[in-house]
């Protein structure tokens, strides 16, 4: 059987991917991965068949390990198929369609050229991201020219100083940022970021008041369960039935919102709300983005370590699990509910709705995908919920305690060639990808407990310490350390038993 690629394609499929290839880039997209491709690329395509989008996107990775992903996506002549199912107005629905969106697929590292002109091309509008929460921090690095910069924000910062040089400063040929990264206020911080580098690179202050004033950092929040691709035999079964393989497939669910902080005139210059989509151009993002980031998202980085160390694969595995899908609603709704400044029974509604999302039949979302950097997730979904407990003088709820310690539980980590590997309660290997420098400080100090069989509370209080992973030193908090080293003295002593 082929795989999917123009080829395979009827006329009016090919018709569509010619006017994509003839429309001018006016979109660069940094981020490969399901998410982006199962949410803003849908919106495109859906835009576009309805003739009221008439550009076309760059797609490059925003990390050197994205590059098999990107020579893949580059094979299938930037084509994929997104399978929509779930709950839809009460009724079940699966829809399939081949999307295309992207003229230009590329690998940044390998063709940085590349990159560079699209900077200085008139036609480019917008850089949609997703690189995580971990690839929206500044991190201090040289610029060499005709290297490619590793950070995302650098990447921004340099490339819009070529922009900058080519329109000699010009007010109108800035650019519209729309960060998808699950941080808030992710605009304000790429901003913020971009201008380190320029700061640290001795650019022209002239520029940094160009970034500025002449270019938009648009705070936004996305919230789709992207589940990316699904089980083999589903795979298989689709594949036998469209007569083509698609390694590329992707999966998702109907809902979709996009709250972005922006006048609603811009849906002129990138019309997703009036194709009908859920996008909102709203006034002030924040009881939007709370929400999500900490219910939702707060939800997911608190179940996903506890389950991978129970031996639990997919979300709506662990919501019908007994025990561990009772306490992440109890947790949700008593605890994290509660951290926040908004009316309860509004929040409840909210929630409610997000565990019938978890418990969609067509959803198989795995833990191991939500797993990846849990560290900077953590500190952005649920350390604010710690927070609120902490500095306002209450104790921490036992249901967060529980799942900070499953946190530190999960990153007790060694080094394994090029990667790091934990071991579950159940004896289970399994990969831990996050930033290599966090990775490589909490493998030391675990690596110290485990050579020299210190105590659990020397260890807890070594790693609560590590202000670079949590922004701050925990240990200040009364009775973290405690109810973290108490639980991972219980399950040490259940594995020692087993």
């Amino acid at each position: 059987m082929r795989a999917l690629n123009r080829s395979v394609l009827n006329e009016q499929q090919i018709s569509v991917i010619d006017e994509v290839n003839a429309s001018p880039i006016t979109v660069l997209q940094i981020g490969e991965g399901n998410f982006l491709r199962g949410f803003f690329d849908w919106m495109v395509h859906e835009s576009r068949k309805q003739g009221l989008f008439k550009g076309s996107v760059a797609v490059t990775q925003p990390r050197p390990s994205g590059k098999p992903k990107i020579e893949a996506l580059a094979g299938q002549d930037g084509l994929y198929t997104l399978v929509v199912r779930g709950i839809e107005n009460g009724e079940s629905v699966e829809r399939a369609e081949v999307i295309s969106v992207f003229s230009e697929v590329f690998d940044p590292y390998t063709d940085w050229e590349k990159m560079c002109r699209l900077a200085v091309s008139p036609d480019l509008q917008f850089v949609v991201s997703n690189t995580t929460e971990a690839g929206l921090v500044y991190r201090p690095e040289p610029l060499t020219e005709g290297t490619p910069i590793v950070s995302f924000p650098g990447k921004v910062a340099y490339l819009l100083y070529r922009r900058y040089l080519a329109f000699e400063g010009a007010s109108d040929r800035g650019l519209i940022f729309l960060p998808c990264e699950l941080l808030e206020r992710n605009g304000d911080s790429l901003q913020e970021a971009v201008l380190k580098y320029a700061a640290d690179w001795e650019l022209p202050v002239p520029f940094a008041e160009w970034v500025r004033t002449s270019n938009r950092f648009l705070n936004s929040l996305v919230d789709r369960i992207v589940t990316g691709y699904p089980d083999q035999d589903q795979a298989e079964s689709w594949f036998s039935d469209w007569g083509y393989r698609d390694e590329l497939l992707s999966t998702t669910e109907p809902y979709h919102l996009w709250a972005i902080e922006g006048e609603p005139e811009l849906d002129e210059r990138l019309p997703l709300k009036s194709a009908g989509l859920n996008v909102l151009w709203v006034d002030d993002l924040k009881p939007y983005q709370q929400r999500k980031v900490r219910i939702l998202n707060g939800a997911h980085t608190l179940m996903t370590p506890l389950g991978i160390l129970h031996g639990v694969d997919h979300v709506r595995e662990l919501m019908e699990h007994e025990r561990l899908g009772a306490f992440v609603l109890t947790t949700a709704m008593n605890e994290i509910i509660p951290s926040l400044p908004y009316p309860e029974d509004e929040m409840r509604a909210y929630a409610d709705g997000v565990f019938e999302r978890y418990s969609n039949p067509y959803i198989r979302h795995r833990l191991s995908d939500i797993a990846m950097n849990s560290l900077s997730k953590f500190k952005a979904r649920l350390i604010p919920s710690l927070l609120y407990y902490a500095e306002g003088g209450e104790p921490i709820p036992e249901g967060l305690l529980l799942g900070f310690a499953a946190l530190i539980r999960y990153y007790r980590v060694y080094r394994n060639g090029d990667q790091y590997e934990g071991v579950s309660l159940l004896g289970l290997k399994y990969v831990v990808r996050d930033d290599a420098n966090a990775l490589e400080t909490i493998a030391a100090i675990w690596a110290k407990a485990n050579e020299s069989e210190q105590e659990l509370a020397v260890t807890v209080t070594q790693l609560l310490s590590e202000s670079t992973l949590w922004g701050q030193d925990l240990n200040r908090w009364p009775g973290v350390a405690e109810a973290v080293t108490s639980h991972l003295t219980e399950w040490t002593t259940k594995e020692n038993r087993t």
